[in-house]
């Protein structure tokens, strides 16, 4: 959820499409790259080495703004900023675009973005998760 404190940019009137705005920035590779770096620093803080920390935040970090390139709302996100400001969305749009507010969410809408979430994002991760798990768990046993 990181790439989304972006929307405090809304309360200094920077506006959405801006590179500074919502889904600019903070939804690239390069912020990406960022976390991972300012992790891969504190590593040992977070009991790890420094690439498995880099790697671990990196792809946490840009998984966001990939899920968000398939919502059905926005202007895109700013994958390859600073490179390029152009936003990007791929060519499913089958996510629906979260509400930005706490208060939106408590609407027929918000449960319906919930909804679309599980369906779209948390049950196929808990499926590979349960696989990639289990595969651990058998080759394990298998040495």
């Amino acid at each position: 959820m990181l790439p989304d404190l972006d929307v405090i940019a809304f309360r200094f009137g920077i506006p959405y499409e801006s590179p500074f705005g919502h889904r600019g920035y903070t939804h690239s590779f390069a912020f990406a790259a960022l976390i991972g770096s300012i992790g891969s620093i504190y590593s040992r803080a977070l009991g790890t080495k420094p690439a498995v920390a880099f790697w671990f935040l990196f792809v946490a970090t840009a998984s966001h703004p990939l899920l968000d390139a398939c919502t059905n709302g926005g202007l895109g996100v700013a994958l390859f900023w600073p490179i390029s400001n152009e936003r990007f969305f791929f060519p499913w749009h089958d996510i629906l675009v979260s509400p930005i507010g706490l208060k939106s969410f408590f609407t027929p809408y918000g449960l319906a973005v919930i909804q679309s979430e599980l369906f779209w994002i948390w049950f196929p991760a808990s499926l590979v998760t349960i696989v990639l798990r289990r595969g651990s768990i058998q080759s394990k046993t298998l040495r």
